[in-house]
């Protein structure tokens, strides 16, 4: 469980990565995600950035794919920045290089250690 990212009056998060293997590409895997997230109850178009949700759902990486759209950028752009995303990333992709920052998912993750974050 990690504390949330914004506003203090929520509860705390349950984090998680999975390592999957598709034969979308990667704007309708987002597709996907985002219904997911609707089918459990999540409206973004009415929360608070940053605030309290039912499930939030991102796509991290793509197969080194660096990608920016209005809807999508790949690799996620705060990745690197957020333990409660690089501990999970770590445990079944550590080795994984993110594109855009020459350093393994590990790494990235010992950095942002050593710097407090």
């Amino acid at each position: 469980m990690t504390v949330p990212v914004g506003p203090a009056n929520q509860p705390d998060y349950a984090n998680a990565a999975v390592l999957l293997q598709t034969a979308l590409w990667p704007a309708d895997l987002l597709g996907v995600l985002l219904a997911v997230e609707r089918r459990f109850g999540r409206d973004r178009r009415k929360e608070q950035r940053w605030g309290p949700r039912t499930l939030d759902l991102d796509l991290l990486l793509f197969e080194g794919v660096v990608l920016e759209t209005p809807s999508l950028t790949l690799p996620h752009p705060r990745l690197h920045e957020r333990s409660f995303v690089l501990d999970p990333l770590a445990e079944i992709a550590g080795d994984m290089v993110v594109p855009g920052h020459g350093r393994t998912v590990r790494e990235l993750r010992s950095a942002l250690a050593e710097t407090g974050g």
